[in-house]
């Protein structure tokens, strides 16, 4: 379906992307009747530059000749300005899907060039599928719109030479613009305007589909993809795959909000400060390339550009980091936003809040009885009531503690846990359900030192991070239930997280992400109908610890793909620099050499890539005390130290042999049971 969001719930990162995303919100009433007409809603067929259009079926669509069709005329929707009868109507083409533009660059515009080659591979795309002539469109920039003809295009300049229409048509939004200034305008730019800035006017014989089209792929471009300083970049390197595509997946998320708003902030500023310092880096540049050299002042004037240079080449790797969808929250989800604890309540007293929507007096005393007796709490105790659990949450100090009537609640946005609290339902779960509502990053967030949460049940749907998030602490979740939407549990650096005789399914992601120095203890859990079980992150070694995960008694079932899923860097055959000493080691350690044998052969193999990268396990493999697993990630553990010695050694440093084991991601694995998982019982990712 072609993309309408909502109003954006953050600035977004591109320059532009809110003037879009408010064009294609909703469309002109002649657009959507055409859209009805089109099976399941879906846009008309994408035409590509070789005459040809999609079809239905197929990721990117068979090919077929566009210009043969039993019905001729354009395959576009108009677009029409609201309240604007002076234009005509123009074609729409901002609300293309991502593999269409995908294709279009890697196919037919961008191809395996080089950044330097950029500008030379989008003139001939254009020469192939821009008609030269005979086409009007609208002149459109900050100030005014203009209706003008093309009479000619400069291909090499990405350029349209035009003139103005009869009669004449200009729509300003500061001062008036007469036909003789415009006339003026146009020669001073000598009648040659940039292709980004003219939207084609709508013609429904479709002959100037792929013109609409062409420039659209240009705009967006210039818009969203490129960067001024791509063309100084290493040019050793296909430009579609290390700048193009992430660029345009990354737009594609967060018009699809599929990347948290504090990270979208965080993009959008340090994209500014390097167009704003690269701007002033070509400036000083040029200023100095004239001087003498041997002069101090040159070399005074190199130093500074050196360290201009430098800030420059951080914060170009920082947007890198952010772009690649792999490492995109390994560092983004530092920058959340820090969430202060109250501390200890100035009264030096603890509170007990009860939660409910209409409190009844036999309700009242099943509490009194049950949980808020002096005699449980060796005294008395302040209780304060509330109506809805967000409202709890915000008056609570460290110590406090939130009991929650049996009811249906929901919370808009999401739930902040700052200090070391306990959050209790009263009764069974599915009789206290708290839902969330409206747009949020995460739904339950937890920086609190020791957080507590027992028989709940949660209810996901937009939180873009999951629906609970442990960025540092301890949380503890108890007989609760997590219906999940997006994404499960995520279990950040340094935090820790338990979860004990919990139900968790539904995720369009992982049930629950471990990233690299989490420790996570799973015990007696469903983890079931997710896109995988568990995913955890081994990489980065250089900056954090491994993981450390217990599993005890879980039952990780009818998954899409894995059960468990280790992300991890690949194997390099420089890696294995004395596989003698290493089996050595691993038998030091109490491993059996048959397992030592095919840990090696397999790290050989995934080395010399002729072990898969995903590796499946069939789900009726019979598995005594998860022994696959174990062994699995031996390899990852030996392969882990080998690098860090490897790196130490090259640091001139040296580093104690400690046991390896002692180091295992999984502390134990025992009672597990893994069934009807789509791909399997546990896979490994290498990037």
């Amino acid at each position: 379906m072609a993309l309408q969001p909502e109003e954006p719930r953050a600035p977004l990162p591109f320059p532009g992307l809110e003037e879009e995303a408010e064009a294609g919100r909703e469309p002109p009433a002649a657009a959507q009747e055409e859209e009805e007409e089109s099976p399941a809603g879906l846009p008309a067929p994408l035409l590509f530059p070789d005459g040809s259009k999609e079809s239905d079926g197929s990721e990117y669509g068979s090919c077929s000749d566009g210009r043969s069709q039993d019905k001729p005329g354009t395959a576009l929707q108009r677009f029409a300005l609201e309240n604007n009868a002076l234009f005509p109507d123009t074609f729409q083409t901002s609300n293309l899907l991502f593999y269409e533009r995908f294709k279009a660059y890697q196919d037919y515009m961008l191809a395996d060039c080089k950044a330097s080659e950029v500008k030379e591979f989008t003139a001939e795309y254009l020469e192939k599928v821009l008609e030269p002539s005979g086409w009007q469109a609208v002149w459109r920039t900050n100030v005014f719109e203009v209706l003008v003809e093309v009479v000619d295009v400069e291909y090499s300049a990405l350029k349209a030479v035009v003139r103005l229409c009869e009669p004449f048509l200009c729509e300003t939004r500061e001062c008036a613009f007469t036909l003789e200034r415009m006339q003026e305008l146009l020669e001073l730019k000598e009648h040659q305007l940039p292709l980004q800035e003219l939207w084609v006017v709508f013609d429904e014989s479709g002959e100037f589909d792929q013109t609409a089209l062409a420039i659209e792929h240009i705009r967006f471009f210039y818009k969203h993809i490129w960067r001024s300083w791509d063309e100084e970049d290493d040019d050793d390197f296909d430009y579609f795959v290390r700048c193009v595509e992430p660029r345009l997946r990354l737009y594609y998320d967060i018009i699809e909000d599929r990347v948290p708003s504090a990270l979208v902030a965080e993009y959008q500023s340090r994209l500014s400060q390097c167009e704003e310092l690269y701007r002033s880096f070509l400036d000083f540049r040029n200023s100095i390339s004239g001087a003498d050299s041997d002069s101090e002042a040159e070399n005074v004037f190199v130093v500074e550009g050196m360290k201009l240079y430098e800030r420059i080449e951080n914060l170009k790797q920082k947007l890198k980091l952010i772009e690649n969808p792999l490492l995109r929250y390994v560092f983004a989800y530092q920058k959340h936003a820090r969430l202060q604890a109250k501390g200890v309540r100035p009264s030096d007293t603890t509170v007990t809040h009860v939660v409910s929507s209409a409190m009844m007096s036999s309700l009242l005393e099943c509490l009194f009885r049950d949980k808020l007796s002096p005699e449980s709490f060796n005294g008395e105790i302040e209780i304060q009531f509330h109506r809805d659990p967000l409202s709890a949450v915000h008056a609570c100090y460290e110590g406090d503690r939130i009991i929650i009537c049996p009811g249906h609640y929901t919370v808009e946005g999401a739930l902040h846990i700052a200090d070391s609290i306990e959050i209790e339902g009263y009764g069974f779960p599915d009789d206290i359900v708290i839902e969330e509502r409206g747009k949020a990053d995460v739904f339950v967030e937890c920086t609190g030192a020791n957080v507590k949460i027992s028989s709940l049940k949660l209810v996901q749907h937009d939180a873009v991070e999951g629906i609970l998030s442990v960025h540092q602490g301890k949380t503890m979740l108890e007989n609760c239930v997590l219906q999940c939407e997006t994404t499960g549990v995520a279990v950040r650096t340094s935090a820790e997280f338990l979860m004990k005789n919990s139900d968790l399914y539904g995720a369009k992601g992982a049930g629950i992400e471990i990233y690299p120095g989490g420790t996570c203890t799973l015990t007696g859990n469903g983890i079931h109908h997710c896109k995988e079980g568990i995913l955890i992150k081994d990489f980065l070694d250089e900056n954090y610890d491994i993981p450390k995960i217990t599993m005890v008694n879980n039952v990780i079932h009818n998954n899409e793909g894995y059960g468990v899923v280790l992300v991890k860097p690949a194997v390099t055959l420089d890696v294995k620099e004395n596989p003698l000493e290493s089996v050595e080691e691993q038998r030091k350690n109490g491993q059996s050499a048959a397992d030592v044998n095919v840990g090696c052969e397999d790290l050989h193999k995934q080395a010399s890539g002729e072990l898969d990268p995903c590796r499946r396990m069939d789900a009726s493999e019979p598995l005594e005390d998860n022994s696959e697993i174990a062994n699995e990630l031996s390899v990852a553990s030996l392969k882990k130290s080998q690098l860090n010695k490897k790196r130490l050694s090259n640091l001139g440093i040296t580093e104690a042999d400690d046991d390896l084991m002692s180091q295992e991601m999984f502390v134990s694995i025992v009672g597990n049971q893994f069934k009807w998982n789509g791909k399997g019982t546990f896979g490994t990712f290498l990037y």
